[in-house]
């Protein structure tokens, strides 16, 4: 179409390029409580609101919704340490470690396949890391409250590279108005959540100059190709075994009397997983029919399924067929998030489950929870959704970062840490969590190529529950701990 052809409708109306657009207004609620976290009674301030991204023209671009909690009655604020938090997706806001693990009120969930019954209100948190370091918890573009100015300009956020902008400008700007640039800096996220905090290192200790203390990674995902089984990608399969195991122990499909612990399962299964296993799929028409039959056996015995569906695999089972088959006998399926959860299909034939019983069991608690408490507790009251996980956000944008098939952020976390050498990091990693396996977040670590020097800055911590650990009371109560002597070391170094 030519411009002499173009329909009328098509031009904008004289002016119209020109006109300014209005930003929201930015918005606040301050609120006073208190928080007992051992035998400490913490009083704090609590405000929930907005910062409008600009162009340095001016323009706005998004408004980005936060809660920040500040320790009261301190001499220096300045010199108090601050964590920024957010969870992941891409296109999840941060209510689950906003009400799961890091605020002042939390939600009590009981244990696997034993939520409690609506309605839902939250309770004192008393494993909140409000002692440790005030807290800004984070909902980037299109999560929680926060929006783009322009729907149409949405797409600017959504992708890794635009994220890490946007989220590390926030950053920025709540550092700089609240006169926090001296104070000790933590980078916490789970999930996705892990990618951005990874990439987040980077950006803040080249861009902007800003050199933080400790990045906590819960259940990590750094390189998605230990993630995503495809046709010549079989790592997935190698790093996932161990999971498959350690979910047929909890379910009782092996011996119990055999393996004690799920640590005792799982560092057998990961030696044979990184070992015969891994050597077969490397060269697998290569090998002998003995051999085959031999890796076959095991990866059954390990996994819990039956051999004749092994081979029926390839040797090679999806996490999706996994889901599916390990409970078939029993008519459940097993948890993605969280493979302790079973859920209940329509029959048991298909290949995949139905839902993800693991989400579904916190989808609403969580919902409930964060919805009354941002407006009753906080007083931030807003007639929009509060987005819990967003679909708006797809599709999402990769970048440069893997070309989109198989994304890194190696690569930036090992580039702040060689230029930030008291930086350490934290990962954390549930035995029962098929989305982020804790094998694949470790090997991950094994493989960044970084200076023997720098491996002491690195500290890995498993736990008996699935990716969001902190669900789980024994488990939550051990991450607390190990937070707590991650900061301490981190503020020491």
């Amino acid at each position: 179409m030519t411009e002499e052809t173009k329909p009328e409708e098509e031009k904008k109306p004289e002016g119209e390029e020109s006109k300014p657009v209005e930003p929201p207004p930015d918005r606040e609620s301050t609120s006073e409580g208190t928080v007992t976290i051992g035998r400490t009674r913490v009083p704090y301030r609590a405000v929930a609101g907005t910062y409008t991204m600009k162009e340095e023209d001016g323009t706005p671009k998004a408004t980005f919704f936060y809660v920040s909690y500040t320790r009261t009655g301190v001499r220096n604020a300045s010199q108090r340490p601050v964590t920024f938090a957010f969870n992941g997706g891409p296109g999840s806001s941060s209510v689950w470690l906003h009400m799961g693990l890091f605020g002042p009120r939390r939600v009590p969930l009981g244990d696997a396949d034993t939520p409690p019954a609506p309605p839902y209100r939250a309770i004192e948190n008393e494993f909140s890391i409000l002692d440790l370091s005030d807290l800004v918890m984070i909902d980037p573009v299109s999560t929680g409250f926060s929006r783009p100015v322009k729907k149409d300009e949405a797409k600017e956020f959504h992708g890794l590279e635009e994220d890490t902008e946007s989220v590390g400008e926030f950053i920025r700007l709540w550092t700089s108005r609240n006169q926090r640039w001296e104070s000790p800096k933590f980078v916490m996220g789970e999930s996705y959540g892990t990618t951005r905090a990874a990439s987040l290192a980077g950006h803040l200790t080249d861009k902007l100059g800003m050199y933080v203390n400790g990045v906590v990674l819960i259940s990590t995902i750094l390189l998605f190709q230990t993630a995503r089984p495809d046709p010549g990608n079989d790592l997935p399969y190698v790093l996932m075994l161990p999971t498959y195991a350690a979910t047929a122990w909890y379910h009782g499909l092996l011996d119990r009397r055999r393996w004690k612990t799920v640590r005792s399962l799982t560092d057998e299964v990961e030696s044979f997983a990184l070992g015969d296993y891994a050597s077969f799929l490397m060269r697998d028409g290569r090998t002998s029919d003995s051999e085959r039959t031999s890796v076959a056996e095991r990866l059954a015995r390990y996994s819990g399924l039956d051999l004749g569906f092994v081979e029926r695999c390839d040797l090679r089972v999806s996490p999706q067929r996994f889901f599916k088959e390990l409970l078939r006998g029993r008519r459940r399926t097993t948890g993605r998030l969280d493979t302790r959860y079973t859920g209940i299909d329509r029959d048991a034939a298909g290949e995949q489950p139905e839902y993800d019983p693991a989400y579904s069991m916190i989808q609403g608690i969580y919902t409930a929870a964060i919805n009354d408490y941002i407006r009753r507790d906080l007083g931030f009251d807003s007639d929009l959704i509060y987005d819990i996980i967003s679909e708006k956000v797809r599709p999402w944008k990769w970048g440069e970062q893997g070309d989109g098939k198989y994304p890194e952020v190696v690569s930036p976390l090992r580039s702040a840490m060689n230029r930030n050498r008291r930086m350490r990091v934290l990962v954390a990693s549930g035995y029962y969590d098929l989305a982020t396996p804790y094998c694949a977040a470790e090997w991950t670590f094994d493989h960044m190529q970084l200076d023997a020097e720098l491996r002491g800055n690195l500290s890995f911590k498993r736990y008996e529950a699935g990716h969001m650990m902190y669900v789980h009371e024994p488990s939550i109560r051990q991450l607390r701990r190990d937070l707590g002597e991650f900061v301490e070391h981190a503020l020491r170094s």
